[in-house]
């Protein structure tokens, strides 16, 4: 059997942390938060607040990353910590919600924008969608160096582009036309804390991805030093990028136009450039078709390990003689991601509930630093987190406190996660017994 390669530098690795994060979620999601907590200073706080969830979490699975350098990331993270069963339930919930759910959610994202340019129908629409993962799954098994490519080149763009959005609204702002108002004393939001949660939904979802840099550590060049510089990096740029982006929508929009907003990016440069909708639509159709390619890409990994420790189907397991890539993993995937293209076929339908399970496995993982300190104490650690154990607990405490909250507040997407898991457990004993264990 053919083995992975490892040929994923610094900077292409970055980029996958980076393009991972920054997709849809920056141009769709922010008048939800503003819905959440309608106040320019708490907004800003809520999305530093997801950054500062993303670089403590970066910074703690930096050191499992350096601890475990083979394929498959937090699957890996989460086997060797709580066991088999614990590995193969993230690999099922990734396949079948979060990473499939998000592929689908983005590929009807990008169907959406290109509207703007070619009129379709909804049939045309998820036509255009599913011929998108399609075709990003065939070129990105052509090889993890096509991979890294189109990673760098794409997420480099969508930098550049967002960077622009941020230059025109410093160019244009207009005090007499846009009051900023960022004191954390005036107009507090009632329950504060619980709107704050309420916030993190959409924050966490655009923040979603950073640990794809995990996922192949087995085809990164030196991953002990690479693979938590990546995800630190990652974190950074996109926190930085992600601050500036909301501030200069608040200063080419009033709160209550981004509160209203679906297109914020569109309506914040069409407010002071003529034909601003269309320009930022060639941007976010950029940055999700980016982001589509790595997730077609990243993510088979995952269950790529897991058949090769045996706790999935062993097909999964295979790699392509010549292009050395999980070829069976990613295009299973993609069938499943265009399934639910099919039966759903709406953004609101395909995510309700994948940052709910994304982000509790998240939690598990992190509190896995605390197990291996504990446990393997004299393992090689190239990296160790910095703040231990503040910074993982933050981490772990603030998802934590994340996941109950979803858990009461959306008890109906909640309940739909548990049972996926509930389904994956029975799966996970098919196999067993398959195997013959």
């Amino acid at each position: 059997m053919s083995q992975l390669q490892r040929k994923i530098t610094l900077y292409g690795l970055t980029m996958i942390a980076v393009g991972s994060c920054i997709g849809a979620g920056i141009f769709i999601t922010p008048y939800k938060i503003v819905q959440a907590v309608p106040h320019q200073g708490y907004v800003l706080l809520v999305w530093a607040l997801g950054g500062l969830i993303a670089l403590t979490g970066a910074l703690t699975f930096a050191e499992l990353g350096g601890m475990f350098t083979k394929a498959g990331g937090v699957y890996v993270f989460l086997k060797e910590a709580y066991g088999k069963l614990t590995g193969f339930l993230y690999g099922w919930v990734t396949l079948f919600v979060v990473n499939t759910g998000s592929l689908a959610a983005l590929a009807i994202t990008f169907s959406e924008y290109m509207t703007f340019f070619v009129p379709m129908t909804q049939g045309e629409k998820i036509g255009l969608s599913v011929a998108t993962v399609t075709i990003l799954t065939v070129i990105n098994a052509l090889g993890v160096s096509v991979s890294q490519a189109l990673a760098s080149v794409f997420t480099t763009l969508k930098l550049i582009a967002i960077g622009a959005i941020v230059l025109t609204a410093w160019f244009f702002y207009d005090p007499a036309r846009v009051d900023l108002q960022f004191s954390l004393a005036k107009n507090v939001p009632p329950d504060l804390a619980g709107a704050l949660l309420l916030a993190l939904i959409g924050v966490l979802w655009s923040f979603g991805g950073w640990h794809h840099a995990t996922y192949v550590a087995g085809e990164t060049i030196k991953p002990q030093r690479t693979v938590p510089r990546a995800m630190m990096l990652g974190a950074l740029i996109v926190t930085i990028t992600y601050l500036l982006v909301n501030l200069a929508y608040m200063m080419l929009l009033p709160l209550s136009d981004i509160e209203a907003s679906t297109r914020v990016a569109g309506d914040a440069v069409g407010a002071v450039i003529s034909g601003g909708g269309r320009i930022v639509a060639v941007i976010i159709a950029i940055s999700v078709f980016g982001t589509i390619s790595i997730y077609t890409m990243s993510a088979p990994r995952i269950y790529y390990a897991m058949a090769q420790d045996g706790v999935f189907f062993k097909a999964l397991g295979e790699v392509h003689e010549r292009f050395r890539t999980p070829i069976i993993a990613m295009f299973i995937q993609a069938a499943w991601a265009i399934i639910l293209l099919l039966l759903w076929g709406t953004f609101e339908n395909l995510i309700t509930y994948v940052t709910f399970m994304d982000i509790a496995f998240m939690a598990l993982a992190g509190f896995s630093v605390f197990y291996f300190r504990r446990h393997l104490p004299d393992a090689e650690r190239p990296y160790r987190v910095w703040g231990y154990p503040v910074i993982p607990l933050v981490f772990v405490l603030i998802s934590t406190a994340f996941v109950i909250n979803t858990l009461i507040q959306q008890p109906v997407q909640a309940i739909a996660g548990l049972l996926v898991l509930g389904v994956g457990i029975l799966v996970y004993l098919l196999v067993k017994k398959m195997r013959g264990e």
